[in-house]
């Protein structure tokens, strides 16, 4: 059995055609470079939304079969190969069984396949107890139409769209990074309401004839410190009106800190959001340029246009520059250029990607090139060099062409000084203005 497994981890890692279709799997539910994703998120967006109009309309309305087999079979099955697919990418059983066989006969020690299978299938089950995973799980679930109490499990399918619609994920991810703050406020609100819940109970369940249960105490703090107010359960003695009044300022309290802190949250993220627009429509487009810094060499490249450029983001790690290179209305993020990181964010397999490396530190410049190539060589690398002598570094580094302003300028000056004639006529030629 060991060894039939093992053939197999073997054959599949070998196999250019399952990785092909492994990766493919894999960009188009996780990569948003990849074409396909954009069709691919709008068609489970379209499922989503037809299988809650279908639940919708059924309440009242007989629904014809057609209809019926498309929710039962269609959505539910192409949901059940989603979810099967990203257990699958999640990661990869044969690669890990190499990997193991490949240490135990390097150290010399009795290869476990039951290590690797554990230790694979622990990573599998801990991403089926993620919360994403459980609601593309109960998804599937309205698919065994039996059960009826299994239809209300087509609500959970809205929760799908937290995945594929970009502005609610952006707007969640927003709350996450003010778990503390937000989780401490829950508390807090828990807290009030559980208080003023029992107290309300306890004062005037015998006086009150619209409270029976404790449950009707708690649905009445959490309506009045809401500040909803329905009116169906109201306190009848002063000391029930006074538990109202401080609830009622609390509930306004709690609304007011709750917002103040999502505002400051998205007041921080503001910029970055704007930023990852502009990665994303740069990434839409078939050629663009990145420019990596924002100085003397960049504005003049800018001044050199006689037709504005349409695709391409100023990079620089001043803010200062960042809001100038704005100012100047052009497009700029603050960004800095020589981490992987950053330039990984572009597309480079699908677009035609230009840099132009312009700081003014030749280390920078070298860095940009060394990770742009790095990621890949396609990528066209045009480099200011300042010190000559370090041509040669630019050029193992992967270097497309070179600029070197520095030796330019000195040339035009010695030559202004020693023969002013040739001079202007350089100078004509290059600025395109007659010398008469």
């Amino acid at each position: 059995m060991k060894e039939l497994l093992l053939s197999f981890a073997l054959f599949l890692h070998r196999s250019a055609q399952y990785k092909a279709v492994k990766a493919f799997a894999k960009t188009l539910l996780f990569d948003t470079n990849n074409p396909y994703k954009r069709y691919f998120d709008l068609t489970i967006i379209f499922l989503v939304i037809s299988s809650v109009l279908i639940l919708i309309y059924e309440v009242k309305n007989p629904v014809p079969a057609w209809l019926d087999n498309y929710d039962i079979y269609v959505v539910s099955f192409i949901f059940a190969v989603e979810y099967l697919l990203r257990l699958w990418v999640h990661n990869d059983l044969s690669e890990m069984m190499i990997k193991e066989y490949n240490d135990a006969k390097f150290l010399g020690r009795e290869f476990s396949l039951y290590t690797v299978l554990k230790k694979g299938l622990v990573a599998k089950l801990k991403y089926m107890v993620t919360p994403s995973a459980i609601v593309d799980l109960l998804a599937i679930l309205p698919a065994y139409r039996p059960l009826r109490i299994l239809r209300v499990f087509i609500l959970f399918r809205v929760f799908k769209l937290l995945r594929y619609t970009k502005s609610i994920k952006q707007f969640v991810d927003v709350l996450v990074n003010k778990k503390f703050e937000l989780l401490t406020l829950l508390f807090l609100l828990l807290f009030i309401v559980l208080t003023s819940g029992i107290a309300i109970y306890i004062l005037e369940a015998d006086k009150n004839s619209n409270i029976h249960t404790l449950f009707d105490g708690i649905y009445w703090a959490i309506v009045t410190i809401s500040t909803v107010g329905y009116g169906d359960i109201s306190p009848v003695t002063d000391v029930g009106r006074a538990i109202s009044i401080l609830i009622i300022v609390s509930g306004i309290a709690m609304i007011s800190f709750v917002t103040s802190v999502i505002v400051s949250a998205f007041s921080e993220r503001l910029n970055e959001l704007k930023e990852y627009r502009i990665i994303e429509q740069m990434n839409k487009s078939k050629s663009f340029m990145l420019i990596c810094g924002y100085g003397q060499m960049t504005k003049m490249f800018f001044r050199q246009q006689r037709q504005p450029l349409e695709h391409y983001v100023i990079m620089d790690t001043d803010p200062t520059r960042v809001e100038a290179a704005k100012k100047d209305g052009y497009i700029a993020i603050h960004e800095d250029a020589s981490s992987h990181k950053t330039l990984s964010r572009f597309d480079a397999e699908y677009c035609d990607v230009t840099i132009l490396c312009l700081t003014s530190s030749d280390v920078e410049n070298i860095y940009i090139t060394l990770n742009a190539k790095s990621i890949s060589k396609s990528i066209k690398v045009i480099a200011r060099v300042n010190d000559p002598e370090t041509i040669d570094k630019f050029k193992y580094a992967g270097a497309d062409e070179v600029l070197l302003p520095n030796l330019v300028a000195n040339t035009m000056i010695y030559t202004a000084i020693r023969q002013p004639t040739m001079y202007k006529a350089i100078h004509a030629i290059l600025t395109g203005k007659s010398i008469a």
